[in-house]
């Protein structure tokens, strides 16, 4: 099975439109089409930036708390690890691709063009769009 990293950005995109592109990965999770690996740094940022309040008043609190609480009981948690420079654009990213790295995740999903923009062997970096195509092929 597929071991996938989520962006934080893909989450809050899920939420705020539950009939986008990223809510379909986020629903792919849920039927259980790939692992989703997590940390508690991921979970506190997920967290932060559903509380901020131009998102917040988009979104439910409940359904924040329901989020939170299901990658916590479903997903996989890794703990946070020191991370190196890995995104120069963006180094608040770093957490991620070192939490991929020690995962051993196959990808990581994200909207971010810094991320998107590392070329690294594995994980492979994709958009939402790029990851649905790349698990409808393997389904």
């Amino acid at each position: 099975m597929l071991r996938v990293v989520l962006d934080v950005n893909v989450f809050v995109s899920a939420l705020l439109r539950r009939d986008s592109t990223p809510a379909r990965v986020l629903r792919a999770w849920e039927d259980g089409v790939y692992e989703l690996i997590a940390s508690p740094g991921l979970l506190d940022e997920l967290e932060r930036v559903l509380r901020r309040p131009h998102i917040a008043r988009n979104i439910a609190p409940h359904t924040v708390g329901d989020l939170v609480t299901a990658i916590r009981q479903n997903a996989v948690l890794e703990d946070d690890q020191p991370s190196e420079r890995y995104v120069p654009g963006d180094p608040d990213d770093d957490y991620l691709v070192s939490l991929a790295l020690t995962a051993g995740v196959d990808a990581i999903v994200s909207g971010d063009a810094a991320l998107l923009a590392l070329d690294l062997e594995r994980p492979r970096t994709l958009t939402p769009r790029a990851f649905l195509t790349a698990i409808e092929q393997i389904e």
